[in-house]
């Protein structure tokens, strides 16, 4: 359990999900919400909804007993998008880190719970081109500093999300072939395992230290029925959140997306 004091008195989490639906309106078409209702989460990290909220009047879009906050792509719509889903109604919740060309995309959103924070981030992919993959490297670049800050806050962070960037050769299944493909260049690499060295816990790996499973996999030929993957959804923790890691585990039994839900139990 995550255990976090707020102005609602004391209270735990013991399970979270990260998720990037691909499209959360196409994600429900495929049953995500029914299953997600058997799962108990306390918290649900959803990013790539591809929606304005607007768009998702619907019912189903409110999981039963969760309160449901969305943070939109307001540059493009139909365009990316994060959204957390919690049982506990949060003290707070942040949607913009103050740098509009990534704000504007619907890359981040914050619920706050006491000292305990929950992130939905969705960094961005390069794989389309050279104008994409220099913005990648810049908001890596601006990342670091708020990230590094929130490690020495004092408060709790677990940050779930589809980072894009793949840490080392058990999370990808063509390692030697994809070294010049973007998210799994060597100086995104040496960013994401920077961010571990300064103190980030990879959830996963912390668990599964030998651990070779992917949370995505490409649409083209049968990559994912030949488990040809990339693990490049995380749940990254501050460091006093390590002793309370019980279990992880990645779902791939129904396909509701490009990416597999990635879900961690926390233990008291």
């Amino acid at each position: 359990m995550i255990a976090g004091g707020s102005s609602h008195g004391r209270f735990f989490f013991m399970r979270v999900i990260s998720f990037n639906a691909n499209g959360i309106r196409s994600a429900a078409s495929k049953g995500v919400f029914d299953w997600l209702r058997a799962q108990q989460a306390d918290v649900v990290c959803v990013q790539e909804t591809k929606a304005q909220e607007d768009q998702l009047a619907d019912p189903q879009f409110r999981p039963d007993g969760h309160h449901c906050f969305y943070r939109d792509a307001s540059s493009k719509k139909g365009y990316s998008g994060v959204a957390i889903y919690a049982r506990r109604e949060p003290d707070e919740v942040r949607t913009a880190l103050g740098w509009e060309a990534f704000d504007n995309e619907g890359r981040y959103i914050e619920a706050r719970f006491g000292r305990l924070s929950v992130v939905s981030l969705y960094v961005p992919s390069g794989s389309s081109g050279e104008e994409r993959q220099r913005f990648k490297f810049a908001v890596m670049d601006w990342l670091a500093p708020i990230l590094d800050g929130w490690l020495t806050s004092g408060r709790d962070y677990v940050l779930c999300g589809d980072w894009n960037i793949v840490r080392s050769e058990k999370d990808i299944r063509n390692w030697k072939s994809n070294q010049k493909n973007s998210g799994c260049l060597p100086e995104e690499r040496a960013w994401l395992n920077g961010l571990i060295a300064r103190g980030w816990v990879d959830t996963y790996r912390s668990l599964r230290p030998t651990g070779e499973e992917y949370t995505w996999w490409s649409n083209r030929g049968r990559a994912r029925e030949n488990d040809v993957g990339w693990r490049i959804d995380y749940q990254l923790v501050t460091p006093a959140l390590r002793e309370r890691l019980k279990d992880c585990a990645i779902y791939r039994e129904q396909r509701f997306s490009d990416h597999a839900p990635y879900i961690v139990d926390y233990a008291d």
